[in-house]
């Protein structure tokens, strides 16, 4: 087994903490995207809306999510030694290898089968934690429902 990322929130606030961070970093990767692809003033105000930078962090902060990659197997035996765990699986029982995403603070196990393209199985299975575990709460919770206040397009560009 091998973990990728470094993001296990504890808590749903530690969690909540980590999104908030990505705000920031989030705004400044649209600017200088925006840049580099040359937008005036005018063109930014338009294109680079508070749902882009929303994005932008949404996945920086998917992207961060700790992800275990192994066999079958060795899922299978987490999940007997996790049984508080609801587990949601996506992809074939048949398959011979498991990426997956615990949230303690949700109970909740995702995972994603594959065979061969652990790259793409990792990136598939961090935005289907994060719409499940991650999205619904911060949504509650108003931190990511596109407004947020670090999406000042008219001082940014």
């Amino acid at each position: 087994m091998e973990t990728e990322g470094t993001l296990e929130p504890e808590s749903e606030a530690t969690a909540e903490a980590a999104f908030e961070s990505a705000g920031p970093t989030a705004q400044s990767v649209v600017r200088e995207v925006a840049k580099a692809m040359e937008f005036d003033r005018e063109e930014y105000r338009d294109r680079v809306t508070g749902d882009v930078v929303e994005t932008a962090r949404n996945v920086l902060f998917a992207d961060r999510l700790a992800v275990t990659v192994g066999s079958r197997e060795e899922f299978d035996a987490w999940c007997e030694e996790n049984p508080e765990y609801e587990v949601t699986e996506f992809g074939s029982d048949s398959v011979e290898r498991v990426v997956w995403h615990a949230a303690p603070f949700a109970g909740e196990v995702v995972a994603a089968t594959f065979q061969n393209e652990r790259e793409a199985a990792v990136g598939t299975l961090r935005r289907r934690a994060f719409s499940r575990l991650y999205r619904p709460r911060f949504e509650e919770s108003g931190d990511a429902d596109g407004e947020s206040e670090d999406t000042d397009a008219t001082t940014d560009a």
